[in-house]
């Protein structure tokens, strides 16, 4: 009994969170995409599903992403487990986003790769109100030499 609430739990927190929680596989492939994937990219879960990682990674940076994600994949290490990270991701709309993430490397039982999870949120809006207040302040500074 106990489990089945515990699943249940785990299931309400995935589906409910208004993060963007999501799973992909060792080759990349979105396997899981929370609704509050959907509310930051704008794909729906049928959308994502089975598409690339690239659905959500601006093209300049995809290079340097896939590199060191097959080297994760490869090596099973990552120094991004507990940090907080800084990127650009891609809306549906095409547009860009500023996106925080942290993720989480799963394994299987035997200690085998399945892939990466990510917890990510928009803070677009935070990043563009940071912008306004450094040009504030760089004009205050340069009104008073």
């Amino acid at each position: 009994m106990a489990q089945s609430i515990d699943k249940e739990l785990c299931r309400g927190i995935l589906e409910n969170a208004p993060d963007a929680i999501l799973f992909a596989d060792r080759e990349g492939v979105i396997r899981y995409w929370n609704a509050g994937a959907e509310a930051v990219f704008g794909f729906s879960e049928g959308e994502a599903l089975g598409q690339s990682l690239d659905l959500i990674i601006p093209e300049r940076l995809r290079v340097r992403h896939w590199s060191g994600y097959h080297k994760v994949m490869a090596t099973g290490e990552t120094h991004y487990g507990r940090e907080l990270l800084s990127v650009p991701a891609l809306h549906k709309t095409g547009g860009q986003i500023s996106s925080e993430f942290s993720i989480i490397l799963l394994k299987d039982k035997v200690g085998q790769i399945l892939g990466i999870g990510a917890i990510m949120r928009d803070v677009s809006k935070r990043r563009q109100e940071e912008k306004a207040l450094r040009d504030r302040l760089a004009a205050l500074e340069g009104t008073r030499h």
